[in-house]
């Protein structure tokens, strides 16, 4: 039997606002995934501790404070310290993140980011997809 997908959403920086943060999470629940929500006001490293002690497959990010060009790349660079190297996790990012900006996030390591009006649906197809082809690679 295939292991459960486990889904840390988590919430960095001093942004207060975890309504999206916390839909997503339950749509990932219904979906029966495992969920691992982080609260509020987390820094890059514990976010990234809290990946590797979770063992978590996807970490998805939820921002509506603006400051996700300087957040999510360091989480992205944590995480690969806390792995050795690699970045052997989904990193997904949700909330108000205008598209100019997704290259950057992109290129920094992101695999996909989700914009208000983004359905709960296609979320979770897209880190059911992905996660299943990281563990097929």
């Amino acid at each position: 039997m295939e292991r459960k997908i486990r889904v840390l959403v988590g919430k960095p920086g001093l942004d207060g606002h975890d309504r999206g943060a916390m839909v997503v999470a339950r749509a990932y629940r219904d979906a029966g995934m495992e969920v691992v929500y982080s609260g509020l006001h987390r820094t890059p490293e514990e976010l990234a501790r809290m990946a590797v002690e979770e063992d978590v497959d996807v970490v998805a990010l939820s921002i509506l404070s603006g400051a996700h060009g300087t957040l999510v790349p360091k989480v992205i660079e944590h995480l690969k310290k806390e792995k050795g190297g690699a970045l052997d996790v989904l990193v997904l990012v949700g909330g108000v993140i205008p598209h100019d900006d997704i290259p950057a996030l992109k290129a920094a390591g992101v695999a996909e980011v989700f914009g208000p009006g983004t359905s709960t649906e296609e979320i979770v197809e897209y880190t059911r997809t992905h996660v299943r082809e990281k563990r097929a690679s």
